[in-house]
């Protein structure tokens, strides 16, 4: 587990005025993203509050040395992979040389300011090439929602409490936050029809997650130990794994999700570091009495006692007629990280105990977080019971699922007494009306 040093001291502040007291990116956090401003190519930044500090340019001031040098060489490319895939010792040097550089007592203040852009001046991109994209299901309160609708008298299946459920999802369609959705088309059917058609899905939906970039991969047929499995985290992010729900339906027996996934996933911009959230580390939830126990390979005390984080997750709304309204957006759910089931190094060594290799970059979903009530669902799916119990807006509008127009948003925080709170930025996107279907 990452340690605490005086990167995290609540006192730190930074000469970056908008950095002290900023809700995200205060110098405690540091996240990492690749960015481009005007018609430059696309580089390594490091957010400082409203500014982005630019690798390749502090590398051109030769303000790195050692470890940090060599980290920032790699950080400063137009991919972040081999950067992620260095692992814990190069992103703590960076991390503490960049929070040295950016310190209100900076005594390179001077060069430090002519690496840094206005972030509002700047496009963001996303962080790394993934090449894999897998979606777990641990938040067991969605898990156990979805279930209750589909299933109320077993909603979880026998498997769910033994091992950590996931499928392989479509990495081409990840998308930038900030980037518009298309609403998908696929076959859709309902219970008194009696055949399927094809055409706009109706109950379009987001699912609030996260998003775990990997670092160091293992090699093929090589698993990696529980004990190892924080190792091969590299940072974290927000995800909005979108939903169609009616051709989910459909389509996902026997073997899962397709079309309802595929169309479009978004992630937000900035790669938050295992350091800049040591400090939020907690316990994980303890298992409710009579639930199994890990099976040993998924099993780790020091996991158990570290590997959770106590991360508040807020979904809302825009729609265009709260924007008509001038009203600011509609809060749909407040969760928290603690609602996993399993830990993210669980995930990491279940997806490997198979032989599968992971790969610097690769990107692991959480499933929806949801917490125990209907405040707290991560999706508006389990919100609204399954499009029975619609949700009024301050509009005056209703929603059941989302409607073109639509635009969602995700944001996330950390907050411990003693320590500055830093969050992830946003994770959002717009819903497109569907393209009209052609017949041949």
């Amino acid at each position: 587990m990452s340690i605490l040093d005086e990167t995290h001291a609540p006192k730190l502040r930074s000469f970056v005025a908008t950095a002290n007291g900023h809700p995200d990116f205060p110098i405690q956090n540091l996240p990492i993203g690749i960015f481009s401003r005007g018609r430059a190519e696309r580089r390594g930044g490091i957010a400082i509050g409203d500014a982005i500090f630019d690798i390749g340019l502090a590398l051109q001031s030769d303000l790195f040395q050692g470890e940090a040098q060599e980290a920032a060489e790699t950080a400063a490319a137009s991919e972040l992979n081999a950067f992620l895939g260095l692992g814990t010792s190069a992103r703590i040097a960076l991390r503490r040389r960049v929070s040295a550089l950016l310190a209100a007592d900076s005594s390179e203040r001077p060069q430090v300011e002519a690496c840094l852009h206005q972030s509002s001046d700047c496009a963001m991109h996303l962080p790394a090439r993934i090449g894999d994209y897998t979606d777990f299901y641990v938040g067991i309160h969605h898990a156990m929602h979805v279930g209750q609708l589909f299933r109320p008298d077993n909603p979880l299946l026998p498997n769910y409490k033994h091992v950590p459920i996931g499928y392989h999802g479509r990495a081409s369609s990840i998308l930038a936050s900030g980037t518009a959705i298309r609403r998908p088309n696929g076959q859709t059917k309902t219970p008194d029809a009696e055949a399927p058609t094809y055409g706009p899905s109706r109950r379009l939906d987001y699912e609030l997650e996260i998003g775990v970039f990997v670092g160091p991969g293992n090699a093929l047929g090589e698993p990696i130990a529980i004990g190892d499995a924080a190792e091969h985290i590299a940072g974290f992010c927000l995800l909005n794994d979108w939903s169609a729900r009616d051709i989910q339906a459909w389509e996902y027996q026997p073997l899962g999700p397709f079309l309802a996934k595929n169309f479009a996933s978004t992630i937000s911009p900035w790669v938050v570091s295992p350091e800049a959230l040591a400090p939020f580390r907690i316990a994980q939830t303890p298992r409710e009495e009579g639930d199994p126990q890990p099976l040993p390979y998924l099993f780790d005390e020091q996991d158990q006692r570290q590997g959770a984080i106590d991360l508040e997750l807020e979904v809302a709304v825009m729609t265009e007629g709260l924007s008509r309204k001038g009203l600011p957006p509609h809060r749909l759910a407040l969760s928290n990280t603690r609602h996993m089931y399993w830990t993210v190094a669980q995930m990491i060594t279940h997806h490997a105990s198979g032989g599968c290799n992971l790969q610097p970059g690769d990107l692991l979903g959480s499933g929806t977080i949801s917490g125990p009530d209907l405040a707290a669902a991560g999706s508006l799916l389990e919100a609204t019971e399954g499009g029975k119990s619609p949700i009024r807006l301050a509009s005056g509008e209703e929603r059941l699922f989302l409607e073109d127009g639509d635009e969602v948003v995700f944001t996330a925080r950390v907050r411990r007494d003693g320590y500055v709170t830093i969050g992830f930025g946003s994770c959002r996107g717009k819903v497109l009306p569907a393209l009209h279907t052609l017949r041949s």
